[in-house]
């Protein structure tokens, strides 16, 4: 596996044990980005480093792809599992997979996004896990708890 391609990276942290269930809480339950940590995670393991602006314009980028395809194919997928008056289980649930194909594929062009955008070596020095973190959710906003963003770190070492 090469550090230098951002999806392999993806599929290899998110496939780490205990990676998934981490990445969905802080999705779902605190509104972080999972492919946006992600990146941030790869920028420190290629040593491309990142600083406050650099996190910032990655999280713009991710912010306006998710609130554009992401977040609404997902938003869908999640109805079409809970919404018996949509119709029969049967279509529904081959639907709801066709639906979450498009949004794995929608995640998986936000990564190429956010490493074509990340192509030349950041100003900043190489930094760890831990400090790329906390740039990120820095840059996109809100709490997520201290405890599972040191965890995400700790995994992805």
């Amino acid at each position: 596996m090469t550090r230098e391609a951002l999806w392999p990276y993806a599929l290899e942290v998110y496939g780490r044990p205990g990676a998934e269930p981490l990445l969905l809480e802080l999705q779902d339950a605190h509104g972080q980005c999972a492919p946006y940590l992600i990146w941030a995670l790869w920028v420190a393991a290629s040593g491309r480093g990142v600083d406050a602006a650099r996190a910032a314009q990655a999280a713009e980028l991710a912010r306006a792809w998710q609130d554009a395809a992401v977040v609404p194919l997902r938003r869908l997928r999640r109805e079409l599992k809970a919404d018996a008056r949509a119709g029969p289980k049967a279509p529904r649930e081959r639907l709801r997979e066709r639906v979450k194909g498009l949004e794995l594929e929608a995640e998986r062009m936000l990564l190429q996004m956010l490493q074509d955008a990340s192509s030349a070596p950041a100003a900043a020095a190489p930094i760890a896990a831990a400090q790329a973190l906390a740039l990120a959710t820095a840059a996109w906003g809100g709490d997520p708890p201290a405890g599972l963003i040191a965890r995400l770190a700790d995994l992805a070492g």
